[in-house]
C-alpha cells in the first residue's frame, strides 16, 4: 500500500510542509514517486521518517541528519560513524534536559515563593523563613542561590586583597 504526503504527515503528526521540506533537503531520497512525480510512501518508509523526525526534534541539524541518512545508505561500513553521530546528539539532548530541569526547578522555587507570599499578603514573609519549613526541592534551590551569592562575594573580595598585597610588595602600601 502507498501513502501520500498528507497521509504520512497525519500518521507521523507532522505537517505536510515539514515532509516536503525534508524532501527538498535531500532526506527522502529513499521515497519513490508516482507517474506524476508525487512522493509515494510505503509502510517500510515510516520507520526511517520517524527516525528523521525524531532526530530533528532532538535538535540535530538538517545537515547532520543528511549525513546520517547517507551513512545509513552506505551500509555496515559506516556503523561506527553513525553510532558516533547518535551519541553526540544524545549527549547534547542530555545537557539540554539538565538545563531545562534546572530552569524548571527555579520556576518551581519562584512559584512556591509567590504562593507563600500571596497567602501571607507580603513577600517579606520570606525574610526570616526557616529553611526547615521549606520543601526539600525548594530548600535545594535556595541553597544553590546562597552558594552562588557566596561565590560571587568571594570572587570580588580576592582581587582587592591581591591589590593590597601587590601594593605592599611594591612599597606603595
Amino acid at each position: 500500500m502507498y501513502y501520500t504526503v498528507s497521509e504520512v504527515a497525519k500518521r507521523l503528526e507532522l505537517s505536510p510542509h515539514t515532509i516536503r521540506f525534508y524532501g527538498k533537503e535531500g532526506l527522502l531520497d529513499f521515497v519513490g514517486r508516482d507517474q506524476n512525480g508525487n512522493r509515494i510512501f510505503k509502510e517500510e518508509d515510516f520507520e526511517r521518517l520517524f527516525i528523521i523526525a525524531s532526530l530533528k526534534r532532538a535538535g540535530m541539524t538538517i545537515r547532520k541528519i543528511r549525513e546520517f541518512t547517507v551513512l545509513c545508505d552506505e551500509g555496515d561500513s559506516t556503523i561506527a560513524r553513525r553510532l558516533q553521530i547518535i551519541k553526540e546528539q544524545k549527549n547534547a539532548v542530555e545537557e539540554q534536559i539538565t538545563e531545562l530541569q534546572d530552569a524548571l526547578d527555579v520556576l518551581n522555587y519562584k512559584t512556591w515563593l509567590y504562593e507563600v507570599a500571596l497567602e501571607a499578603g507580603t513577600t517579606a514573609v520570606h525574610d526570616d523563613y526557616p529553611p526547615a519549613k521549606m520543601p526539600p526541592r525548594i530548600r535545594k534551590i535556595k541553597e544553590r542561590i546562597r552558594r552562588l551569592t557566596d561565590d560571587m562575594e568571594q570572587r570580588y573580595k580576592r582581587p582587592q586583597k591581591r591589590k593590597k598585597v601587590d601594593a605592599k610588595k611594591s612599597g606603595k602600601g
